[in-house]
């Protein structure tokens, strides 16, 4: 039995992971599932799949969390604080790490998985954004091995095994296209970007996902930061991924080879295919997924994206081409610029200009150390915050939401 540690056990990826692990019993073995702060989901996990721990970060919550599995009689060990997030993901019994914690906060248990040599399925891709070169490094020293959840690296992974056993670029590969559906305005007239609403943001036409993540698919920067992903992930250059608007997310990403082949991975837009392809690499399992029906399928369109639609895939992009700490400030940036949106403090279009403002008051410097990250972290989530505040005094008075 391959023993699981689910970080993020509740969010989207999280739940998807314990849909395959539950068709795959007689592989798998739960050993810790964790959350922020939403207990009533992760009770009905722990339930579920008697992990052997427990983690929530909030102690308040995690103290209900102790009580209420008490009551039922489990013997799952709950545990809390950020430090014990670290814990599971290193522990001996763990032999799989799967790192879906969103955002910067996934970054510190996915260096212990990496630190500890385990199997990580990398679903939470701002741990290359901000520290690739550190992170990739640790992975390589420790023999731990890395593979994409994201769909679209998972695509590019697997059109790369199927080539030559590779996981990174060779002279042989001429481009990579990640795709991105275009989310929901991809169509939208730009006079009415700025008054769309949190709803409409999230309201995503494919895929069901978090809040957080459905803003940052509408202002394509969720493409920019798995551009910034995938260039760590295969040894890539900004310049060797091409983005692809790809409205019907069938062709889930391609890798062109030199003699003019190109070779894709299609499914249907759902999360638990490229999760239970990294469970059972290099073998296959069942993921519960319905099969493609290819003879219903009519178009698959293509096009190229447009930067005054979607400023903030040009300000990733710059961002990696930069390098040293900007990549950890864009993100910094861009979560307090979309929660700020979420929380109607913004409008939709003012979350690039967040970001850019914040970039141009950063002095880059080398990302040399985690301590370095984390200092660029912080600096630029303070910077975001009071270009926040001076745009929000504005935006209250002619919030005018259609």
């Amino acid at each position: 039995m391959i023993g699981v540690s689910v970080l993020g056990a509740t969010g989207s990826i999280g739940t998807s992971t314990l849909d395959v692990l539950a068709l795959n019993q007689d592989k798998f073995n739960v050993i810790a599932l964790t959350a922020n702060h939403n207990i009533d989901k992760l009770y009905d996990q722990c339930i579920s799949f008697n992990p052997k721990f427990a983690v929530v970060v909030d102690a308040t919550a995690a103290e209900k969390l102790r009580a209420k599995l008490a009551d039922k009689g489990s013997k799952t060990q709950v545990l809390s604080g950020v430090e014990n997030l670290d814990y599971v993901a290193s522990l001996d019994e763990t032999d799989y790490v799967v790192a879906a914690i969103v955002g910067a906060a996934g970054l510190s248990s996915s260096l212990a998985a990496a630190r500890a040599g385990k199997r990580i399925l990398l679903a939470n891709k701002e741990t290359l954004v901000m520290s690739g070169q550190i992170f990739m490094d640790e992975v390589a020293k420790n023999n731990a091995v890395l593979l994409p959840v994201d769909s679209e690296h998972n695509a590019i992974y697997q059109c790369l095994q199927s080539f030559n056993g590779s996981t990174g670029l060779t002279n042989e590969v001429r481009k990579i296209y990640l795709t991105a559906s275009g989310g929901p305005f991809r169509k939208t007239d730009l006079k009415l970007l700025e008054s769309v609403t949190p709803e409409q943001a999230c309201a995503h036409p494919n895929w069901s996902m978090g809040r957080k993540i459905s803003v940052d698919s509408a202002t394509m920067m969720n493409k920019g930061l798995e551009l910034i992903e995938a260039c760590w992930l295969f040894a890539a250059k900004v310049d060797d991924v091409q983005i692809a608007i790809h409205p019907q997310s069938i062709i889930h990403s391609m890798t062109e080879f030199i003699d003019g082949s190109i070779m894709a991975q299609l499914g249907q837009p759902d999360m638990r295919t490229p999760i239970a392809y990294a469970l059972a690499w290099p073998e296959r399992i069942e993921s519960g997924v319905q099969s493609l029906d290819l003879f219903t399928m009519s178009n698959l369109e293509f096009e190229k994206p447009d930067y005054d639609r979607f400023p903030c895939l040009k300000l990733a992009e710059d961002a990696m081409r930069d390098g040293g700490i900007m990549p950890a400030a864009l993100n910094a940036a861009n979560e307090i610029a979309v929660q700020a949106f979420l929380d109607t403090e913004i409008s939709f279009m003012s979350i690039a200009s967040v970001v850019e403002s914040t970039l141009q008051q950063i002095e880059n410097k080398p990302a040399n150390s985690i301590e370095t990250i984390v200092q660029a972290d912080i600096e630029a989530r303070a910077l975001a915050s009071e270009v926040v505040k001076s745009i929000a005094t504005n935006f209250a008075g002619t919030k005018n939401y259609v």
